[in-house]
């Protein structure tokens, strides 16, 4: 059974309220760090698609790090378009590596999230990366430097807030395509698919 920790930190407008969870068996020397969907929209650390990433990073005996951005929950200051969300999770990354004692770095993100998550992926050299709904017709993708790791994209083809057609010729057009995962008949949450999706990124993280 995994234990988990509630704190709130030091971030670049104020406090950051983060959730580490640790798992029975932990493996060695990689944290995980979780980015919830858009703020502005219902988005937090207990969003069930997040929930499911942390999951499947503990399955993998990962430490896992959910957190909630900027004007979220308990923490400080206010939206910001996903500019300074950026540097809320620069910030999580490296509490989350000092805290653990983790050099290595997964970062993973539900689509708001998921642009945040790729983001902090190429920034702090992330040894692994999972997109799931990233939002290509929402946020330039394009401008942003594509992080070197490993990574996966999981997508549902009848998402109706994320175009699945627009996500699979993003993916097509770059220089190193990643591995996608297109879940037929799944919806942008995954309703009645969470655990079918925390077993399909478990089994491609333990790959």
């Amino acid at each position: 059974m995994s234990s988990a920790q509630r704190s709130l930190i030091d971030g670049p407008v104020g406090k950051i309220e983060v959730l580490l969870e640790n798992p029975a068996v932990p493996a060695t020397g990689v944290v995980a760090v979780c980015c919830h969907p858009h703020p502005l929209y219902g988005g937090t650390l207990q969003n069930k698609v997040v929930h499911a990433l942390s999951r499947a990073a503990l399955d993998a005996g990962v430490p896992a790090v959910r957190f909630n951005f900027r004007g979220v929950g308990a923490s400080e200051g206010s939206h910001d378009a996903g500019l300074g969300e950026v540097d809320d999770a620069l910030a999580v990354a490296e509490w989350a590596q000092a805290s653990t004692g983790c050099r290595r770095l997964w970062s993973m993100g539900f689509s708001f999230g998921a642009f945040i998550a790729f983001q902090l992926a190429a920034r702090r050299a992330a040894e692994r990366l999972v997109t799931v709904a990233p939002p290509v017709q929402r946020f330039d993708f394009t401008r942003l430097a594509v992080p070197g790791c490993p990574w996966l994209v999981v997508q549902g083809d009848r998402d109706d807030l994320v175009n699945h057609e627009l996500v699979d010729a993003w993916t097509r057009g770059l220089p190193v395509s990643p591995r996608v995962l297109m879940f037929e008949g799944a919806d942008h949450f995954f309703h009645g698919r969470i655990s079918e999706l925390r077993r399909a990124v478990g089994d491609w993280l333990n790959s």
